[in-house]
């Protein structure tokens, strides 16, 4: 099986397969990469392991700081507790959480893929949704994707350092014609 195949095939298996847990597998969040596709993850008690990325999703799937997985314990293991089986995304979350699977302690704050609940009166429902139109006029860029990889500067520059610069290259146009 040639590579592109290969990726297309785990791919849609990660984004398509509704899984759940079974009795030996537990959901576990990442804390972070510790390179050569071995991972920290923290179990809902706070226990923290070290787990191994299979080769299947090897440079196909990546996953980041605050994601959830569920993880085959490996028995034999001294620094490595265990393998990452299926990577879980917000619809999956949604999915177990449906179920009653979700596991309590991931239930609280702290998770980067937290899910809001609609409030069950429809009254609040709908002045919530008033409360979002008044303040759509205001952009507000709170919700989007921060990149916290690269240094973010913000370039302005002023009505009057634009004029300066522009008596500058008229002066030094008008010095070089005579």
């Amino acid at each position: 099986m040639s590579r592109a195949t290969k990726r297309k095939h785990v791919v849609k298996e990660v984004l398509q397969d509704y899984v759940t847990p079974s009795e030996s597998q537990q959901i576990m969040r990442i804390q972070g990469s510790n390179g050569n596709n071995l991972h920290e993850a923290v179990t809902e008690s706070g226990e923290k392991f070290l787990l191994s990325m299979p080769t299947k999703f090897r440079k196909n799937i990546w996953i980041k700081r605050g994601d959830f997985v569920i993880v085959d314990p490996i028995e034999e293991g001294d620094k490595v507790k265990g393998e990452i089986s299926f990577i879980l995304y917000r619809d999956h979350i949604q999915y177990l959480r449906k179920l009653g699977v979700w596991p309590k302690g991931f239930e609280a704050g702290g998770e980067s893929e937290e899910v809001k609940e609609e409030p069950q009166n429809g009254q609040d429902h709908s002045e919530e949704q008033e409360e979002e139109s008044s303040g759509s006029d205001s952009e507000d860029d709170s919700d989007l994707f921060v990149n916290t990889n690269r240094a973010t500067v913000h370039y302005s520059e002023s009505e009057e350092d634009s004029d300066e610069d522009d008596d500058e290259e008229e002066d030094e146009e008008g010095s070089e014609n005579h």
